[in-house]
């Protein structure tokens, strides 16, 4: 594996132990990718959305943990709108093996190191 690459997550709050787990992988020393922390511990606003957006520019792809939960978190539903307008590639990932929740645009696969690996491979 050649150079480590830059990913950004985007999850619901909700999923945030879901988010610890990928994290905790990205520490591995052969892990393929750095993580890119943007958690949100104050209220959204223009200036927040300005950061993400810079953040997400420079990451080489987006990864995007899927839950029932993604589909009232409006703070991911923004990264993921942001990630497509910036033409960054992105991926999802379900949380839980018994929740397949479906978000429109994104192609969402099982959570597995190997498809995570092959997506971020796939950079």
């Amino acid at each position: 594996m050649a150079d480590k690459k830059t990913i950004f997550v985007a999850f619901a709050m909700e999923d945030v132990r879901c988010r610890d787990l990928l994290r905790g992988q990205s520490l591995h020393t052969d892990s393929p990718f750095e993580y890119v922390d943007m958690s949100v511990k104050e209220p959204y606003d223009e200036d927040w959305k300005a950061r993400v957006r810079t953040r997400i520019r420079r990451s080489h792809g987006v990864i995007a943990l899927v839950s029932k939960s993604s589909l009232t978190s409006s703070g991911q539903k923004w990264e993921i709108s942001c990630a497509k307008e910036e033409k960054v590639p992105l991926r999802g990932f379900w949380c839980y093996k018994d929740d397949r929740t479906n978000l429109v645009g994104v192609n969402t696969n099982v959570w597995t190191w190997q498809n995570i690996a092959a997506f971020i491979n796939s950079l």
